[in-house]
């Protein structure tokens, strides 16, 4: 799977966020970023839920094989900046 297409689906799903993605081998293992307002007030897993329900058809059938996520608050990742 195309890493921008991984993107396209994230930022459609999470309105106003922004994800970074890289192919980190083989086509179908990924390493995201993504920061987003809408993860405020939520636990990392909570975070995390919504981008694999983005992501939940490609996951399914094994399109995407692994995804290591990080996910930020725009607070945190300025923080980590």
């Amino acid at each position: 799977m195309d890493p921008e297409e991984i993107k396209r689906r994230i930022e459609e799903a999470i309105p106003d966020c922004t994800a970074s993605i890289v192919d980190t081998g083989g086509g179908n293992h990924f390493q995201a970023t993504v920061v987003s307002k809408h993860f405020e007030g939520k636990t990392m897993v909570e975070q995390h839920r919504m981008v694999y329900e983005a992501l939940r058809s490609s996951l399914a059938d094994e399109t995407i094989h692994a995804m290591a996520l990080q996910t930020f608050t725009p607070k945190d990742y300025e923080k980590r900046q």
